[in-house]
């Protein structure tokens, strides 16, 4: 069997790759390697780091299998492993930033990422600007001498503007700039951002390549030109992950392909379905006709995932309480990507630019692996209750 087949589909690159069989046996896992020390066979091996693997931070079997994997979905040079999808987003930050250096960031990013950069990177002397998510080529004009990073998340967080990933991407490359994208929404199925131009790829591994709601991981890829330096800032914060949760997410990716496209479905359905009715005054789903970027989703996604935003007909924090606690099968709670359907409340406070108008109180749904049509039923109760309020 080969190895990473350029010709193979997606799902079989899913099924079979970061790891062959035969250099385990014969069996269709790798082993989970739990380690810290690893033994030299003498003192000049042990002088020269002559061997592949040194000590457990810097990687072990289990570990180079993922990241083998996401290489392969990527078309990255490297990939690292880390405990978390925020730690994906903090660890490049801290490897390609420093004093004095100006970062731009989406205005729409991940709360977690803003906090990041307004707290710790802005300590460090980071001056820190957000840009609007349409900004596209624009993003030119605030470009300075010292933009380091510009950090791109496509679709937004909880409202699902698209960013033009290719028109930024060429505007900050031409003035030096490293381009971060937070990819965890599409996933390399559905959206590969070094084949437009990003250097750097994040994602939560939480989410859907995990898949169950129960391990913690991100990963990191980069380009051949920036891997040197991703990789020696991921060595040097020691920020490595534990093996069982590392080979939870390879097992979940054998299955992503599937999922994802069971997840895609069932949110289309819905969302077009919530279109249509009373109490809704819009639903934020990029590849719907009516998302007014969805011609960009068109040109540039193969595909969509299972999360997206609804706008209530009105009211405030009562309405979007009263919904959220008549619901039954969806839970209340963060994250997503899991096999449960779940719905938050939409906060756009922290914000200084993408902040709508919208007319009434968002929320945020994540479509699970249920049927559609249970779901359906439950979305008209949180609909009445809202109403109601």
């Amino acid at each position: 069997m080969a190895k990473n087949d350029a010709n193979w589909g997606v799902d079989t690159r899913l099924a079979h790759g970061g790891n062959d069989p035969r250099d385990f046996h014969g069996f269709v896992n790798p082993p989970v390697v739990h380690a810290s020390t690893v033994l030299y066979p003498n003192a000049g091996a042990m002088a020269s780091r002559a061997q592949k693997y040194t000590y457990g931070t810097r990687g072990t079997p289990t570990t180079d299998a993922l990241a083998s994997a996401i290489d392969a979905l990527e078309g990255s040079a490297g990939t690292i492993v880390v405990p978390s999808g925020l730690a994906a987003v903090t660890i490049p930050l801290l490897a390609f930033a420093a004093a004095g250096d100006h970062v731009l960031i989406v205005d729409s990013v991940y709360h977690p990422t803003r906090h990041f950069a307004d707290t710790m990177l802005t300590r460090l002397g980071v001056e820190i600007e957000y840009y609007d998510p349409r900004i596209g080529a624009g993003i030119a004009a605030l470009m300075k001498p010292n933009t380091r990073i510009v950090f791109t998340e496509s679709p937004a967080s909880n409202t699902f503007e698209l960013q033009d990933i290719p028109a930024i991407a060429k505007a900050a490359r031409a003035r030096g700039a490293v381009v971060m994208m937070d990819n965890t929404w599409a996933t390399p199925l559905y959206f590969k951002p070094l084949d437009h131009g990003v250097d750097i790829s994040i994602h939560a591994a939480t989410k859907y390549p995990a898949g169950h709601s129960d391990v913690l991981l991100g990963t990191v890829s980069a380009n051949e030109t920036h891997w040197k330096q991703l990789h020696e800032g991921f060595v040097t914060l020691g920020c490595c992950s534990g093996p069982d949760d590392v080979y939870q997410v390879l097992r979940g990716l054998r299955t992503m392909g599937v999922r994802l496209e069971h997840h895609r479905k069932s949110a289309l359905d819905i969302a077009g379905w919530l279109e249509g009715q009373p109490g809704v005054a819009q639903v934020l789903h990029p590849a719907l006709p009516s998302h007014p970027d969805h011609a960009l989703w068109k040109r540039d996604f193969s595909g969509s995932s299972g999360v997206f935003s609804i706008v209530l007909a009105g009211g405030g924090q009562k309405e979007q309480h009263a919904f959220l606690d008549a619901l039954k099968l969806f839970g209340l709670g963060y994250s997503w990507g899991g096999y449960e359907s779940l719905a938050v409340a939409v906060f756009l406070g922290d914000r200084t630019v993408a902040k709508g108008p919208y007319a009434g109180p968002l929320i945020r749904l994540q479509i699970g692996l249920e049927t559609v049509e249970d779901l359906k039923a439950d979305l008209l109760e949180g609909l009445k209750a809202a109403a109601s309020a």
